[in-house]
């Protein structure tokens, strides 16, 4: 009786969040540092790029992360599409770890995405409009000509709080996540920022900070 009743409440539970699931609070642009991205003990990229490329584009709660909602999956693009060699320009959402041919034919990269996060926010966005939104937002950043004017430069080491200063000239000093790794042990180096945008993708919004770098202000970061 009380694991039938259990069930019943969990059906209802699932059956409730299903309305719901698909709302967020913002937009969280995540580019990528290809040189950290890639590096490892061995290099994990086929390709490689000298700008912030886009890892994705994911809705977000204030505490929690949209994912793998219900939905249609991926519909891959014709290698011929235009969309194709929109997103895979090299400052845009280059497939680091495939090699063009593979990356354009099955585009593992953007499926994996958009599987992922981008169904998630398919009450305000369809799938082209996911990727052209993603593209628009990136387009609209200079992020390394930001951080070069203020000094922060590959090969660099700059605290958290030098980092996110300059970042926020571009963001109208809203806060954006700072995501770091640490492949040498001892030496923490900026892998990702987040960029947050309001759902409709009008104006900035206070990132969530992962947390994965430093925010004391007294640790270097590495900039590869």
């Amino acid at each position: 009786m009380f694991k039938s009743q259990l069930i019943s409440a969990l059906f209802i539970l699932l059956f409730t969040l299903s309305h719901v699931y698909g709302n967020f609070d913002y937009l969280q642009l995540v580019l990528t540092w290809p040189p950290s991205f890639c590096f490892r003990p061995k290099n994990i990229c086929k390709r490689t790029s000298n700008n912030f490329t886009i890892h994705g584009l994911w809705p977000e709660n204030k505490h929690f992360r949209l994912e793998f909602c219900t939905g249609k999956t991926y519909k891959r693009y014709d290698e011929k599409d235009r969309m194709v060699n929109d997103l895979d320009k090299d400052h845009h959402w280059i497939q680091l770890k495939f090699d063009e041919n593979h990356a354009k034919e099955k585009q593992p990269l953007w499926d994996h995405e958009y599987t992922r996060h981008g169904i998630c926010c398919k009450n305000l966005y369809d799938q082209n409009a996911y990727f052209i939104l993603a593209m628009r937002l990136k387009d609209k950043l200079d992020l390394l000509s930001t951080l070069r004017t203020h000094g922060i430069t590959p090969g660099t080491e700059h605290t958290f709080n030098e980092t996110r200063d300059a970042i926020k000239k571009v963001t109208n000093q809203v806060d954006p996540d700072l995501k770091c790794v640490e492949h040498i042990k001892g030496t923490p180096e900026l892998k990702e920022i987040g960029i947050c945008f309001t759902p409709n993708a009008d104006s900035f919004y206070p990132c969530r900070h992962s947390k994965t770098c430093d925010e004391t202000g007294s640790t270097k970061i590495l900039f590869r």
